[in-house]
C-alpha cells in the first residue's frame, strides 16, 4: 500500500535580497564603465597630428594677453602656440621655469607664437607666488575645473607641454620639464618654418 502525503510541496523561495543587491549593484557598475568609456571615445586622447578643440583660459591679473582677461584658442590661429601646464607644488616645473620664460622672451616680440601657462589644481596665492619667483611675464590662468587638462586628456602630471601650429594641429607634446631653451626652440623653430 502506497501512503500519499498530505504535504504540499515547499513553495520555491526567490533570491535572497542580499543577493539581488549585489546583482544591481554589479549592473549599475557595468553601466558606469560604459558610460565612462562613451565619454572618453567622444573626447578622444589628443595625439600628435589632431586638431585641438578650442578652448578659453581665463586669465591672472597682470598676466593677460593684448590686455584681456581671458584667451581663447581659436583667437591665436595663425600663431605657433605653446601651451604649458605647471603648478606651484610642482619640483620640475619649477626646473622649467627659467627656461619657459626666456624661450617665450626670444619669440615675443615676433609676435608669431604666443606661450600659454595653465596654472593646474592650485590656490591663486601660490601660484602668483611662483610666477612672481620666476618673473614670467607670459600669459598665465588657472585651469578652472580642470577644463583645459580634460581636453588635452593629461593625466601624466606637471608639467606638461603642447605645442599647436598655426592651423590649430597638435604638433609636439612634452611630458617632464624640459632641459633647456634650445631644446624648446628646437620644437618651435621649425613648426615657424613650415616643417
Amino acid at each position: 500500500m502506497s501512503q500519499e502525503s498530505n504535504t504540499a510541496p515547499a513553495p520555491k523561495r526567490g533570491v535572497p535580497l542580499w543577493a539581488q543587491i549585489i546583482v544591481w549593484v554589479g549592473l549599475l557598475g557595468l553601466l558606469g564603465l560604459l558610460a565612462g568609456g562613451l565619454v572618453k571615445a567622444k573626447n578622444p586622447i589628443l595625439t600628435v597630428g589632431s586638431s585641438v578643440p578650442d578652448f578659453t583660459l581665463p586669465l591672472f591679473t597682470g598676466y593677460e594677453y593684448n590686455n584681456g582677461l581671458e584667451v581663447k584658442l581659436s583667437d591665436l590661429s595663425g600663431k605657433v602656440v605653446v601651451v604649458n601646464f605647471w603648478a606651484s607644488w610642482c619640483q620640475p616645473c619649477a626646473s622649467e621655469a627659467a627656461d619657459v620664460e626666456a624661450a617665450w622672451n626670444s619669440y615675443q616680440e615676433s609676435g608669431k607664437v604666443v606661450f600659454l601657462g595653465v596654472d593646474y589644481v592650485d590656490t591663486e596665492p601660490e601660484a602668483r607666488e611662483y610666477m612672481s619667483r620666476f618673473k614670467l611675464s607670459y600669459p598665465n590662468g588657472p585651469d578652472m575645473g580642470t577644463r583645459i587638462s580634460q581636453i588635452f586628456n593629461r593625466n601624466l602630471g606637471v608639467p606638461e607641454t603642447y605645442v599647436i601650429d598655426q592651423q590649430g594641429i597638435l604638433r609636439y607634446t612634452q611630458i617632464g620639464p624640459f632641459q633647456s631653451v634650445a631644446e624648446i626652440q628646437a620644437i618651435i623653430d621649425p613648426i615657424l618654418a613650415g616643417r
